[in-house]
């Protein structure tokens, strides 16, 4: 185990060959799960393309630097990038939670902490003091429960709430369904088969620690994985009913930041400035609930003409090189956020491949910026339009010139 970490660690130089380091350790199932989509994962695959659609464009002209430091809801970031939150962290390797904490806070970068983590979120306050924390949850109704967990997040120091609404429903994972990771799972003869393929992943889980999720309701309840309604929570189905109303009146409860996440209509974003929220994350939540859903890139541009600097954007989905975090500042983006790559390298490497993960990113986000002539990052964003190009209507106008 520990010559194939040095070895990858070694060898791994991109998302990619990270991404097949997973694959070599975890069971079928569990990396499906991980790295699919809904139903045809044409969003999975749009999250890519979205990307690959806009060109750099360089100018000639002293670079210095370049400095990655940025600001990230008024608190210092050493790159413009955050760890949105992934649930049952530990289903993918038995650091889970602590790994990522750690490698966040020595790269100097916020890490959002899942509601279903498998860590209590007063653990990881303790832990990593220094760490940037916000915390994931669920958009409901005013109630006992939600004002026990706003009390249990700024007593433990997170000032950052994201609040997800891109679950109304449950996507179709059909990857997961041929595996039998369902609600609850089921044991076919692929996982049988799987189990047997993956010895060394499962006697290490299951000599770890019993996965709990210690953030529910009531403080310090830790609730089994095996209930077909534990899971339905896991593979991402919340309540549907909850609306504006529910934001505004999570707004003057919380008195830290807000950042919605899981929109991708400019009409949201627009609105939840209009009502005091601190940032919107533009997601499809990573090509796994709609299928044939927009990407944030698409509608990056006109998210930021609608709100000027009035809210903050960050930008997730598809996101695998430090070239496209620069292409989505240049569109107007302040930040961006990675769940599957850091996933990635803790599955090969533990904290040690996340923390390399964030240094591919910084290096190739800093390689960039100095290719396309920028010194630090208010400079790419002020210079955007100057930069990137949609190769889609250069492809066009080039079809149109040579047909007329």
């Amino acid at each position: 185990m520990f010559s194939r970490k040095r070895r990858v660690l070694a060898n791994a130089f991109n998302v990619e060959e990270y991404r097949q380091a997973a694959r070599q350790v975890l069971p079928a199932g569990i990396f499906d799960y991980l790295d699919g989509g809904s139903e045809d994962e044409v969003t999975l695959r749009r999250n890519r393309t979205a990307f690959d659609s806009w060109g750099l464009m360089p100018s000639w002209g002293p670079v210095t630097g370049p400095d990655t430091a940025t600001t990230v809801l008024g608190r210092p970031s050493a790159l413009p990038l955050t760890l949105t939150p992934t649930g049952a962290t530990r289903l993918f390797h038995p650091e889970g939670e602590h790994a990522v904490a750690r490698a966040a806070e020595g790269a100097g970068i916020p890490y959002g902490l899942a509601g279903l983590s498998t860590v209590p979120m007063e653990t990881i306050a303790a832990d990593f003091p220094r760490l940037d924390r916000w915390f994931n949850m669920g958009l409901a109704p005013d109630s006992p429960a939600r004002r026990n967990k706003l009390d249990r997040c700024l007593a433990a120091g997170y000032q950052t709430l994201i609040v997800g609404v891109d679950t109304r429903a449950l996507g179709s994972r059909e990857r997961d369904l041929r595996n039998g990771f369902t609600a609850p799972p089921a044991l076919t003869l692929s996982t049988v088969a799987d189990i047997a393929r993956r010895p060394a992943w499962w006697a290490n889980f299951l000599r770890a620690d019993g996965i709990s999720f210690p953030n529910l309701d009531p403080a310090g309840q830790s609730s089994s994985m095996v209930t077909p309604s534990m899971w339905q929570q896991i593979l991402g189905h919340s309540d549907a009913s909850s609306g504006w109303d529910e934001l505004e009146s999570l707004r003057a409860a919380w008195p830290g930041k807000i950042v919605l996440k899981g929109c991708v209509n400019p009409d949201d974003v627009a609105r939840a400035a209009l009502i005091g929220l601190d940032a919107v994350q533009l997601s499809n939540h990573g090509g796994r609930q709609l299928d044939h859903m927009l990407s944030p890139m698409d509608v990056l541009q006109e998210s930021r003409q609608r709100v000027g600097d009035g809210i903050e954007i960050i930008v997730d989905s598809g996101i695998r090189r430090g070239s496209d975090v620069v292409k989505a500042l240049a569109l107007g983006a302040d930040a961006c956020s990675i769940g599957r790559p850091y996933l990635y390298g803790l599955v090969a490497a533990g904290s040690a491949g996340v923390s390399r993960i964030l240094e591919i990113f910084g290096d190739e986000l800093r390689r960039t910026m100095t290719l396309v002539g920028v010194s630090t990052i208010s400079e790419l964003k002020a210079r955007g339009p100057e930069v990137i190009r949609d190769v889609r209507n250069a492809a066009r106008s080039t079809g149109a010139v040579m047909n007329s």
